[in-house]
């Protein structure tokens, strides 16, 4: 066994693209998330999904820099590690650690709904309790994860590949017949929907948490520095492919879907009450055959997010134990994959753990996810703003030549961090009210554990000091770059 994580074969740049790709899970994102933005601001929904891709290439600019010179399988862990401190960066990597294990319990219990969802559509019922289905999806998280790094990078690339495609094929169908006068009910091509079409800035402001949960797991790819090639040019690579490849996707599928119902008062209705958009508009547009092909996407791009969650989640417990934070067998790395499996079965175990007690007490798999994924993207925010932190720190040092009038990027993007807090916190109903206070105590209990473990702490900083070399060192091997 060793502690370093070295596949066979390196990832190259669209293999680790994937992975975030996967955690973004654009084909549930689209069917899902409108729903939310379209109550707060009726047809303007592309015009929101437009300002959440610039609000996430604010807070992507941060991992961009800094991943041109640190790589690490800790992630925000490592990044802000190496320019905050070791105190700091434990904080924002156990926030990071909780992120991925919550969506690892919410994508397994997003799987069983979107199968039910789809034996629905097939004429039938799996009359069996959820967690079954999600003890079975489990099982294939594993089966994929624990193999070499480079067979979840092509599986996620072909399931959410083929989710991607049919949306894009969705969309030029209504596309296409709304500009043509041909929309089933009258729709048409209106480009209004791009303006406010009297609604608030105060209602697109608060509807941009919505749209930036479709990107939450962008940043995934950094946990694969060890194990892609030339890190330092294809992650960053990676990064801003992921944030741009699912924005101009997110903005044509949400123009769709918006003209797709129709911009008056009826059509807005329809796409707010629409329990899966994309299926209700691939029945309408294209047929019964073409849902069948939706709602099956869908129940892959959830187990693809599983696959995607539990891979980052491992990384990122196998960075934590390897500088001495937990048990020792967690930083194993299996000789033959070179993949952490140890850490990658604990995480898998605790998801599914939490989804067998919510499944025992009543909670529905529906629930399941919308909680999780609640707490998880809390849990992401505090983690990108101390990513944030980090890269002003940087800029500061002067350490990586960066022009110091940049740093209006990072201060935007923290601002813009808070400000969707602060929206996931204040005036919800239960049990959304507690999330906040949970994904907080969480938080809390990382600072407390390094606050008072300055062995810990100091521990860290000597292990990140010997695996993230100097960005200024001339003695610095990088690896050849791979095609």
């Amino acid at each position: 066994m060793t502690e370093e994580l070295r596949p066979p074969r390196k990832l190259r740049l669209w293999e680790a693209l994937a992975l975030s790709v996967g955690l973004m899970s654009p084909t549930l994102a689209m069917a899902m998330n409108g729903a939310g933005v379209v109550n707060k601001v009726g047809k303007a929904v592309p015009l929101v999904f437009v300002l959440g891709l610039i609000g996430v290439a604010l807070v992507a600019y941060g991992f961009v820099r800094l991943t041109r010179h640190f790589n690490h399988a800790g992630s925000v862990y490592a990044l802000a590690g190496v320019t905050l401190g070791p105190r700091a960066g434990f904080f924002g990597g156990f926030a990071l650690v909780g992120t991925y294990v919550f969506f690892t319990v919410c994508t397994l219990a997003a799987t069983p709904v979107f199968v039910e969802a789809f034996a629905a559509a097939l004429g039938f019922s799996l009359h069996v309790p959820w967690f079954v289905v999600a003890a079975v999806a489990c099982a294939g998280v594993w089966m994929v994860n624990s193999r070499e790094s480079r067979v979840t990078a092509r599986t996620l690339l072909i399931v959410e590949g083929v989710g991607i495609a049919g949306m894009a094929v969705l969309s030029a169908v209504i596309v296409f017949r709304t500009g043509t006068g041909h929309g089933p009910a009258g729709q048409t091509l209106d480009l209004s929907v791009f303006g406010f079409g009297g609604t608030t800035t105060g209602a697109v402001m608060t509807a941009l948490v919505f749209a930036f949960l479709s990107w939450a797991g962008f940043e995934a790819c950094a946990s694969l520095g060890e194990e892609t090639a030339d890190p330092r040019r294809n992650v960053p690579r990676a990064l801003v492919g992921s944030v741009l490849l699912t924005g101009g996707l997110y903005i044509l599928v949400m123009f769709a879907q918006t003209i797709g119902f129709g911009t008056d008062a009826k059509g807005v209705a329809a796409f707010a009450g629409a329990e899966s958009s994309l299926s209700a508009l691939a029945s309408t547009y294209i047929g019964t055959w073409f849902l069948l092909i939706i709602a099956f996407t869908a129940a892959a791009s959830a187990f693809a997010s599983a696959i995607s969650s539990s891979a980052a989640a491992s990384r990122l417990v196998f960075a934590l134990a390897r500088d001495g934070f937990g048990p020792k067998p967690l930083a194993r790395v299996n000789e033959r994959s070179g993949t952490p499996n140890v850490a990658l079965a604990a995480a898998l175990g605790v998801a599914l753990a939490g989804d067998l007690v919510l499944n025992v007490t009543g909670v529905t798999a529906f629930d399941t996810y919308y909680w999780f994924a609640t707490l998880g993207v809390l849990c992401l925010l505090v983690a990108y703003a101390v990513a944030g932190a980090g890269v002003i720190a940087f800029i500061l040092s002067g350490r990586g030549r960066i022009p110091r009038y940049e740093i209006v990027v990072p201060v935007l993007a923290i601002a813009f961090l808070c400000f969707v807090f602060y929206q996931q916190s204040v005036g919800q109903t239960s049990p959304y009210n507690y999330f906040p206070w949970i994904a907080g105590l969480w938080c809390l209990a990382g600072l407390v554990t390094v606050l008072v473990a300055p062995r810990l702490a100091r521990r860290i900083g000597e292990r990140l000091t010997a695996e993230l070399a100097r960005p200024d060192d001339p003695a610095e091997v990088k690896e050849p770059a791979q095609a």
